[in-house]
């Protein structure tokens, strides 16, 4: 079953199927029944929810990327904590060998193809990675992992192969094969990386700054610089910096000697947004005694 599920997405026009999903969840033509349906298929818990009521939300997008009460995701505000930047689970994480991130066991892709970006792949390679899985039941807001300041970003077109564990282990450089969008910050820890990686079905991705800004132009690489903006985009540690309208993925870099991972995580963890993702190795050197 696992085999044709694979072969089926060589062959659906991801783009297409995707695009009409995205009318079809922004519209309110059977919302009540597709949210109702989707609560029931997935087992979705409202009670974190800042609104708990489904048929309050005017579509079904609006109730996928609903909020959350205020108190529902602490924030790990232990001096130099860098926090899980949505709910779902570790896909894979550790260290970047080179210029090489796992995707699953016996698959790995460069960092180069993911960032689009060789001069800027540079920067991160021996650095570390996270990879976080958001299911459909999950919320579906990311947030920042550390306090940063947004230097740019690159929309890089590409498939919409779903980015389940079966899709990731069977399908070659997944991740570097997805249209997502690369979000690069300078924070306290030296830069770090933000990618929100598209997916089958997956209508649109969101950010704070800019709107929606995929799906995109199917053929065209777009960087934005806002290294000189006015104000500049500064964002908390925990404070939302996108969205994905429907699951997917968002993997999160470092550069090298910067952050040491949560030795307590590893593929499959279950994660919430703003639980303990790693250390800063600044602010431990800092608290060794003398």
């Amino acid at each position: 079953m696992s085999r044709l599920f694979i072969f089926l997405q060589y062959l659906l026009p991801h783009h297409a199927l995707s695009r009409l999903t995205g009318k079809l969840a922004e519209g309110r033509f059977a919302k009540k029944l597709l949210i109702s349906l989707f609560i029931s298929r997935y087992q979705v818990d409202l009670s974190d929810a800042e609104n708990e009521d489904p048929e309050a939300f005017e579509s079904f997008n609006a109730f996928f990327t609903r909020a959350l009460k205020p108190t529902a995701r602490p924030i790990n505000d232990l001096p130099g904590a860098i926090v899980c930047p949505a709910d779902g689970a570790i896909s894979e994480l550790g260290a970047i060998k080179e210029d090489r991130i796992l995707q699953a066991k016996g698959r790995d892709y460069t960092v180069g193809e993911l960032l689009s970006d060789p001069a800027l792949a540079d920067s991160f390679t021996g650095g570390s990675f996270a990879t976080v899985y958001l299911s459909p039941r999950d919320y579906h807001r990311v947030h920042m992992p550390a306090a940063g300041k947004l230097l740019r970003t690159i929309y890089v077109p590409g498939k919409l192969f779903s980015v389940n564990r079966t899709t990731a282990d069977s399908v070659p450089d997944l991740f570097a094969r997805n249209e997502r969008l690369v979000c690069l910050f300078e924070t306290a820890n030296g830069l770090m990386v933000l990618v929100l990686v598209g997916a089958m079905i997956v209508a649109g991705i969101e950010t704070v700054w800019s709107g929606q800004i995929c799906p995109g132009p199917n053929k065209a690489r777009k960087l934005t610089d806002f290294s000189r903006h006015s104000p500049p985009i500064e964002l908390a540690k925990g404070a939302e910096m996108g969205r994905f309208k429907l699951g997917s993925t968002a993997i999160v870099l470092f550069e090298p000697n910067t952050v040491i991972l949560n030795s307590a995580l590893q593929a499959d963890s279950p994660v919430r947004m703003g639980e303990h993702l790693a250390q800063s190795t600044q602010v431990l050197l800092k608290q060794r005694p003398s």
